[in-house]
């Protein structure tokens, strides 16, 4: 016998979703990104902070985005001046990512506002309790970055 929707973890989890991307692209919208612009930035932004400097495969691969889509909005992004796109002398077919002057003051206030969505919109579950819900629904993809 099929579930009542509010029965459904699949249908609340949508619901839920749309209601924390739509907090999230309302914080982000004052800051001239979108939600999947921010991703990447901040990608990149983090990754350089390590000492990598990833390629757009990497960067897709870790921020869980499509390939080919990942690489016209990183073009938006370096027509926006937030990150450097350049051709790696190992491979010519790749090209590695730098953030900008520019994009390295966005990012963090971008993670800011985006930390402040998250804080509010998990507010009625414990904070662990959400971090391992949601490690636990991204395993089977190795997760964020993975």
């Amino acid at each position: 016998m099929a579930l009542h929707p509010s029965e459904s973890p699949g249908f609340l989890l949508w619901h839920a979703t749309l209601r924390w991307q739509r907090a999230v692209a309302a914080a982000l919208a004052p800051l001239g990104l979108t939600h999947v612009q921010f991703v990447l930035l901040a990608s990149v932004w983090w990754l350089n902070a390590q000492g990598e400097r990833p390629n757009q495969l990497a960067v897709a691969a870790y921020a869980g985005t499509d390939v080919k889509m990942t690489s016209q909005v990183l073009r938006a992004l370096e027509r926006n001046g937030l990150v450097e796109r350049e051709t790696d002398p190992d491979d010519t077919r790749a090209k590695l990512l730098r953030i900008t002057e520019r994009g390295g003051e966005l990012a963090p206030r971008a993670v800011a506002a985006v930390e402040q969505v998250d804080a509010a919109f998990f507010r009625p579950v414990r904070g662990d309790e959400a971090i391992y819900l949601l490690r636990r629904l991204t395993e089977r993809d190795g997760g964020p970055g993975g």
